[in-house]
């Protein structure tokens, strides 16, 4: 067996810096629950977002029992924070790349007609050996975010008319994320998708039926709980399948925004994978607080706002 998750820490940053927390009190609180989270669902490859300081991973994973590797993507977003990965087995970097997918052409990232043609984050692609002669390639991403931020660092915006622009750019620039992350996807199944071991997982900042999400997919019409699920074609070589489905009705969220809970951070998996899913859940039972517009509102605040999402695989 084998347990493969994601979950977004949250601005983990030591403290003393403009976004982490403000004393060391505060950051060893935020330690020692993430860490008290981590050895409950005794993940043994966890994709992990938001990590703002790589000395604070550090910091955390030094609280595990046991022996850990990690990797981290060397492409931060201008806040420092960036993707990675622990994990129980040695870590093979596959591909950590930042660049727009060929022939994706640059996106309006403002009112001033700037353009981007770079992911919010790094995507960072591994191979990990649950048992020797098994490879598992798992690639972790975070998407652009819905919460908006507007010039002059403000996260509200002068107007509707405002709210509705930087809203575009920032759909934009998630759907060329998307695209991108489906192309590296492409590029590890090889057409292979019964047969090559692959995940893609992370914090995809939507939900499970939102355009942006289901361009992660591939050929449509074999989703959990279709007809077509469990009847092979074609489609299965490149096809990828959400599990969101499979986690419990009343867990199935990882997130709450203004009160309402939103399946945000998701698991995706090859045909390969699929067939060898034992159960998966958003481990909420330690309860969620509701979060805004305001990011640094929590700045000094334990543990995260996200559920970790977690996967047990017959592998």
């Amino acid at each position: 067996m084998a347990v493969v998750g994601t979950w977004n820490l949250e601005n983990l940053y030591r403290p003393g810096g403009e976004y982490g927390p403000r004393d060391p009190a505060a950051y060893e609180a935020k330690l020692k629950a993430l860490s008290a989270t981590i050895t409950r669902i005794s993940p043994d490859v966890l994709g992990v977002e938001e990590v703002g300081d790589p000395a604070a991973l550090d910091d955390l994973v030094a609280l595990l029992d046991g022996e850990w590797h990690v990797a981290l993507s060397r492409h931060p977003d201008p806040r420092g924070i960036r993707v990675g990965f622990v994990s129980r087995f040695p870590l093979q970097v596959l591909h950590d790349l930042a660049a727009f997918s060929h022939p994706l052409a640059p996106v309006q990232a403002d009112d001033t007609g700037a353009t981007t043609f770079q992911t919010s984050r790094g995507v960072l692609a591994v191979r990990v050996e649950p048992r020797q002669g098994t490879a598992l390639d798992v690639v972790v991403c975070h998407l652009k975010s819905k919460l908006l931020s507007f010039p002059g660092r403000r996260f509200q915006p002068r107007d509707e008319q405002e709210r509705a622009r930087f809203g575009a750019y920032a759909l934009y620039r998630r759907s060329a994320e998307a695209v991108t992350v489906r192309t590296l996807a492409d590029r590890l199944l090889d057409r292979q998708g019964g047969t090559r071991n692959v995940i893609v997982l992370g914090d995809l900042n939507d939900e499970p039926e939102a355009a942006t999400t289901q361009i992660l997919l591939g050929p449509p019409g074999s989703e959990i709980g279709t007809v077509g699920e469990r009847r092979p074609d074609k489609g299965d070589a490149t096809r990828l399948w959400n599990l969101a489905p499979l986690i419990p009705e009343d867990e199935r969220h990882s997130r709450v925004y203004h009160g309402r809970g939103e399946l945000i951070d998701h698991i995706l998996v090859s045909r390969a994978v699929l067939d060898r899913v034992e159960s998966v859940r958003s481990v909420v039972d330690h309860g969620l607080p509701s979060v805004g517009d305001e990011p640094a509102a929590r700045r000094d605040a334990a543990d995260s706002d996200h559920a970790p999402i977690v996967a047990t695989l017959s592998i």
